[in-house]
């Protein structure tokens, strides 16, 4: 019988895997979909009580916009309200992706009708009454860039890490490791934060083991402020118990062999969560809905002004398929990155390396590991680790993994040797 135990599924935690700004994107998305309702209802009465066919077909096309704005929207709905329904089995987290998949062939073929529009025109012009036109695509700019700041500057859906951790933005210690020659060894003393709260650590920089006695780091920072960190023995280097607070800028005084060391660490950039595994592409498809309206009502404008100027009638169609190309390119990225969601291809390499590292730190095995995205800023990890330490059970691979940023739901499998054979 073979010795296989200790799966854990996160127990005592939600599946709600909702991005930070969910809330505040579905109110954005609705109010979208009023405005451009508002102006479908005046241009479609104004075009019919005036006789403008020109404002009525605009119209028309503000309802296609609004109607695409409120898949978007109706995702972040259904995704808010269904949160907790436990038919879902990893949440509602990837309703936007399949949202954002939708709109990016809503996309998709709106840029094959504007190039089919386009071409047509190319081969058999028609006559273009200007003076409606030119205000028309002014006003259909107007509401656009109106719609793009409702949308704000927030369209790649920056979210918050759901993790049973600590939410930190990593940055980049990236010099090298300073050395403390021990009464065991050479050591190294370094700010460790690959994907975890920032903490210090020692390690044996050259064959060696760790010091039998106790150690500590002390920071004192510019304003006189001290704080302790004990070091603990986490098998193979020593880390603080604590996490680093911010600012990473201070004197840091390593207690070793009743010795003091002194080293000097500064502040370094940051570099916030990986993009692909945070950002929020039912919002990045609005966005893109937006963006392409303005991006076509500008080569609209142009295209219409040049032809008015220099009667170069050819400009309009060749506006327009400029413009297709634009929205076909913003639809393949889209469609690349949701579909890859939906198909669950990992985001966030990094982050499995992580896992992977944190695990093997120890001379443990990772035999198999899976990390894949449940929603904006949310990834989950199943990993199977084969350890010949009794007193190892998945508790203990919990509490290193629940350490990782932006890890929201982890399975742990511990294999003994005698299910390995």
């Amino acid at each position: 019988m073979s010795d296989f135990s200790d799966a854990a599924f996160g127990a005592g935690h939600d599946h709600v895997f909702l991005g930070a700004a969910h809330k505040e994107n579905e109110r954005r998305t609705w109010a979208v979909i009023a405005l451009c309702s508002a102006m479908m209802v005046a241009e479609i009465v104004g075009g019919s009580a005036f006789g403008s066919l020109a404002l009525v077909a605009d119209g028309l096309h503000m309802s296609t916009h609004a109607g695409a704005m409120l898949i978007a929207a109706l995702a972040y709905t259904y995704a808010r309200r269904h949160a907790n329904d436990a038919r879902f089995v990893f949440g509602t987290g990837k309703l936007g992706d399949l949202a954002g998949f939708s709109s990016a062939i809503v996309l998709a073929m709106i840029a094959l009708l504007i190039g089919y529009e386009a071409v047509a025109r190319f081969l058999s012009p028609v006559p273009i009454r200007f003076g409606e036109a030119i205000p028309i695509a002014v006003l259909g700019l107007l509401v656009n860039l109106a719609s793009v700041w409702l949308l704000g500057g927030d369209h790649h859906g920056h979210s918050h890490g759901h993790h049973h951790g600590h939410d930190h933005d990593g940055h980049g210690h990236d010099e090298e490791p300073r050395k403390i020659l021990s009464q065991s060894g050479m050591l190294d003393v370094s700010i460790f934060e690959n994907g975890v709260p920032p903490v210090f650590r020692l390690a044996p920089a050259t064959a060696g083991s760790l010091p039998g006695t106790p150690v500590s780091v002390t920071t004192v920072r510019p304003d006189g402020t001290r704080q302790i960190f004990a070091m603990l023995d986490r098998g193979g280097y020593l880390e603080s118990g604590e996490e680093i607070p911010e600012p990473h800028e201070f004197k840091a005084i390593v207690l070793l062999d009743g010795n003091e060391h002194e080293f000097e660490f500064e502040e370094h950039e940051h570099h916030g969560p990986h993009d692909a595994a945070t950002r929020d592409h039912n919002i990045r498809s609005a966005y893109l809905h937006v963006m392409a309206d303005t991006a076509v009502s500008v080569l609209a404008i142009v295209g219409l002004v040049l032809a008015r100027l220099f009667g170069w009638l050819w400009m309009d169609p060749l506006a327009g398929i400029i413009g297709a190309l634009v929205i076909a390119n913003w639809s393949y990225g889209l469609m690349r990155d949701t579909g890859g969601i939906l198909l669950d291809v990992n985001p966030d390499r990094r982050l499995a390396d992580s896992v992977r590292r944190a695990i093997e730190a120890d001379g443990d095995r990772v035999v198999d590991l899976h990390v894949w995205r449940l929603g904006p800023g949310h990834m989950s990890a199943v990993v199977s680790v084969a350890t010949d330490r009794s007193n190892r059970d998945s508790r203990f691979y919990h509490a290193i993994l629940q350490r990782l940023k932006g890890l929201s739901h982890i399975t742990v499998e511990v294999l003994r040797p005698a299910a390995l054979n």
